[in-house]
């Protein structure tokens, strides 16, 4: 009968107890989100913004760090997940986007958002349109795209014999951050809930103004208003770690940033809007609208203070408020009703969410000549510092003053 050799048996428990750090549970703790923010700080850097959209450039050591890091805690192949973010821009919030809670509900992308991300890297077609300048030298050939399953099979390993039963705690942690933070937060979270600083062309949504977890991404209206910039934070009180990781980079040469947030240029008052004014207009035009919006807020806020003092009944304008300054197409069905009957007892509303929409047309008419829009400016500014309202006067003398 053979004994059992004790000192292997005892090593054995007190490894799968301890590991070979013998680390505490805090220190284990910390371990995996330090290693969860490494791995969201290389998508954020490595796979959006430089990658996806060219907003900056990286030295190779940190590009190729992000690179085998991403392959280490993810598997995840750089062409696929460039293809299919560039996918989503391309095709945002319609059928053929890979993963809109618009088209696929919220539930579905946030429960399912991998499997939906999965499912479209199957999709060669996506790839090879959508994947152009993504890496293609050896290592990436031969290793990180050839093999991607025995990245995370690796962090496997070492996870089990740095901390040893734990270790597949920390393993599964690391392998459900992104596929939870990324594919269900951002991409269906980020497109359903939160606030708006631009009315962006689709329904991209900030979740939150200090973007530490997920690396900046929780500003995502942010970034579907200007995806080329490598910058997130627009607003004084807005935070975006990733940008603070970028420029410290940067500092010490091993970022170079091509584009940031275009910034409304304001200078001496011209008498009449000009060609150089439409041309401010048309390319800060989310930002010319978020101004015009904060005065249509304050105007608004005005009327129900006034309704208030008079002990009137304000509940159709305070309903209303959140989606007067709203494009037509993305006020919900439920809310026009109470819009129309907002703006039809206040006559001041009524004007400035016309005059918006006269405004927005500058830049969305494609058959009108420079001159013409030019012309349709002038004539707006006319028409707003002649109608008798506070904020369209000062909003309009202000838009005079714009300059590339």
């Amino acid at each position: 009968m053979l004994l059992p050799d004790w000192a292997v048996l005892n090593a054995t428990v007190d490894w799968l107890a301890n590991g070979l750090l013998g680390f505490s549970w805090w220190q284990i703790v910390l371990y995996a989100l330090f290693t969860t923010h490494i791995t969201i700080a290389s998508v954020t850097i490595y796979l959006h913004r430089h990658q996806a959209h060219r907003a900056m450039d990286l030295h190779w050591l940190p590009a190729h760090f992000f690179r085998f890091w991403l392959w280490l805690a993810t598997g995840q192949v750089t062409k696929e997940w460039v293809a299919v973010h560039r996918k989503h821009h391309a095709k945002c919030e319609t059928a053929d986007d890979p993963h809109s809670p618009h088209a696929h509900g919220i539930e579905t992308v946030f429960w399912k958002g991998a499997e939906l991300y999965r499912a479209e890297t199957n999709n060669q077609e996506t790839i090879n349109k959508f994947s152009l300048g993504c890496p293609n030298d050896w290592i990436e050939r031969n290793l990180y795209s050839r093999y991607s399953w025995q990245g995370v099979g690796l962090m496997l390993v070492l996870n089990l014999a740095l901390f040893g039963a734990a270790g597949l705690v920390v393993w599964a942690v690391q392998m459900v951050w992104i596929p939870f933070w990324a594919a269900g937060v951002v991409n269906g979270i980020g497109h359903y809930w939160g606030y708006r600083n631009f009315e962006a062309p689709d329904a991209s949504t900030n979740i939150s103004p200090w973007g530490i977890i997920i690396g900046g991404e929780e500003l995502h209206n942010n970034h579907h208003t200007y995806p080329t910039s490598a910058k997130f934070s627009v607003k004084p009180y807005e935070f975006d770690v990733g940008w603070m990781y970028i420029s410290l980079m940067q500092r010490v040469g091993l970022a170079k940033v091509k584009k940031t947030p275009p910034r409304l240029q304001l200078g001496q008052i011209k008498p009449v809007a000009d060609e150089k004014t439409l041309e401010a207009l048309i390319a800060h035009r989310y930002e010319v609208m978020a101004g015009y919006a904060r005065e249509l807020k304050r105007t608004c806020q005005d009327e129900i203070a006034a309704l208030k003092a008079k002990q009137a009944d304000a509940s159709v304008l305070v309903a209303a408020r959140r989606w007067l300054h709203r494009d037509d197409e993305r006020v919900p069905a439920s809310v026009q009703p109470k819009i129309a009957e907002a703006r039809a007892a206040h006559p001041v509303l009524d004007k400035m969410v016309t005059m918006r929409e006269e405004l927005r047309q500058m830049w969305l008419s494609t058959s009108l000549t420079r001159e013409q829009l030019t012309a349709n400016l002038q004539a707006w500014c006319h028409r707003a510092e002649s109608s008798g309202i506070q904020a369209l006067q000062d909003f309009s003398v202000r838009l005079r003053s714009a300059h590339v």
